[in-house]
């Protein structure tokens, strides 16, 4: 990997060579100098906060560890529903018979979180959508596993060609309810990702994650989340509980324009979960503030070409890049664009070839894609024999500083 060389600097330059290549970084400086920083810390074995918008990593604890999903797997059954919405293979009024598998597995025989439908009745999508996110409901899960891939084995395929498509890294999925399997497992890491991708691509849909009750068969029910009755903002999205993983919740929750999504796990209680959660919201709200570092399409850096009319091309991000930062932090943030180098012409303009990849101190806190800002032509035998040398030169000096 190659860092190419900056678009513009906030305080000075740095010439480093690493790992095999020459590179420039770009130091920004502090925002509060000589400040106590922002400190912070869980209960929760493990956790991940980020802020929505930029993407920035405000918080982890072990975020990439595997462990048992349980009702939290329903967020990854709802994208598959939502997708099928979407897509218009299935619609809100779609009726979907009640298996006695679905009965007795997630109904009221199975002592569980249900939503009480009746064994061999009908119910529409919309209604057991209602029915998974306000009430947690495992026969609506299975329900819809079964009306929409023909049995619930068919729809974790579903679940896990979906996880990889939307770039879920580590998860496995087994069953549409997140009741207790070995195999089945996931990441905080991939359960946030999951969470911003539903808000993002299924607006209309996300808006039931806020909704206070449901009634199905005369019974109310209220939702699940103790977050939506915290004033915190909240308005998603789901908790789960197993005896290996503990109490575990992704809450969703906005304040002042800023967007916060949270995933924890392995607390002690469900009182310790609410707790946790709304503590974690607060200290966000009031520790970070937001700095914008480049404009939408202004150069972040420079990658270098071979063979190409010109031996460099300047790189953008299509959006704005902006970080969340603690108000009091005295870590300087360091940019570098990250690409596979040199590339190769020629190129066309607004071409993904790489990241722009933020630090606070060591944290590695937000990875943009880069795209180049212009086209590059392939140069004639003179210039390609000129890239060739160049190339053969870095390419000694880069072995001779491994």
């Amino acid at each position: 990997m190659t860092e190419a060389k900056p678009g513009r600097t906030f305080s000075y330059l740095t010439k480093h060579i690493h790992t095999c290549a020459l590179s420039i970084g770009i130091l920004l400086t502090p925002l509060v100098a000589n400040a106590e920083e922002a400190l912070f810390d869980t209960k929760a074995k493990q956790a991940l906060m980020v802020e929505d918008q930029t993407g920035t990593i405000l918080f982890a604890k072990s975020p990439d560890t595997l462990i048992e999903p349980a009702a939290l797997a329903k967020l990854m059954t709802m994208e598959v529903v939502f997708h099928e919405l979407k897509a218009g293979r299935i619609s809100q009024t779609t009726q979907y018979t009640v298996s006695e598998n679905a009965w007795r597995t997630g109904g009221a025989p199975s002592g569980g979180s249900t939503m009480f439908a009746k064994l061999k009745s009908q119910l529409a999508v919309g209604d057991l959508v209602q029915g998974v996110i306000v009430q947690s409901a495992n026969d609506g899960c299975i329900i819809l596993a079964e009306g929409i891939a023909g049995s619930e084995a068919k729809f974790a395929e579903l679940m896990n060609a979906r996880a990889k498509e939307i770039g879920l890294t580590t998860s496995t999925f087994v069953n549409s309810t997140g009741l207790p399997d070995p195999k089945q497992r996931v990441s905080l890491t991939d359960l946030v990702k999951l969470a911003r991708h539903i808000k993002k691509e299924y607006p209309e849909y996300y808006k039931t994650y806020a909704q206070d009750n449901f009634t199905w068969n005369n019974i109310f029910q209220r939702n699940r989340n103790p977050l939506l009755r915290l004033d915190i903002g909240a308005d998603g999205m789901g908790t789960g509980y197993t005896e290996q993983s503990g109490y575990g919740i992704v809450g969703a929750a906005e304040r002042g324009g800023r967007r916060y999504i949270v995933a924890l796990s392995g607390l002690a209680t469900d009182k310790e979960r609410a707790e946790e959660a709304k503590r974690i919201f607060e200290w966000a709200y009031q520790a970070f503030e937001e700095v914008d570092i480049f404009a939408p399409n202004e150069s972040v850096g420079e990658a270098s070409v071979f063979g190409g009319v010109k031996s460099g091309v300047p790189l953008k991000a299509h959006e704005k890049v902006s970080i969340l930062v603690p108000v009091a932090n005295r870590d300087r943030l360091k940019a570098h664009v990250v690409y596979n180098g040199p590339l190769v012409a020629p190129l066309e303009a607004d071409q993904k070839v790489g990241t722009l990849r933020i630090w606070i101190g060591d944290a590695l806190v937000q990875e943009t894609p880069v795209y180049t800002a212009e086209a590059v032509e392939s140069g004639d035998l003179t210039e390609r024999s000129l890239n060739a040398v160049f190339e053969l030169t870095t390419g000694w000096m880069r072995r001779l500083n491994f």
